[in-house]
């Protein structure tokens, strides 16, 4: 998998994460820990991506 295919896959995957995690806070049947839980895979792709994206570009 090339580098700008895998960041691509990132950033989907990202981007359905926010999209789960607006559905979540407007859902009653989700609570926070669950949210929490979506919020936190949602942070660790965005550092990753930033952390490719860094060394692709030094």
């Amino acid at each position: 998998m090339s580098l700008s295919s895998h960041l691509k896959e990132l950033r989907n995957k990202h981007e359905t994460l926010s999209r789960k995690v607006e559905e979540a806070q407007r859902s009653p049947a989700f609570d926070d820990i669950q949210i929490t839980a979506l919020k936190r895979q949602k942070l660790k792709i965005k550092e990753e991506i930033e952390r490719i994206s860094e060394s692709a570009n030094a």
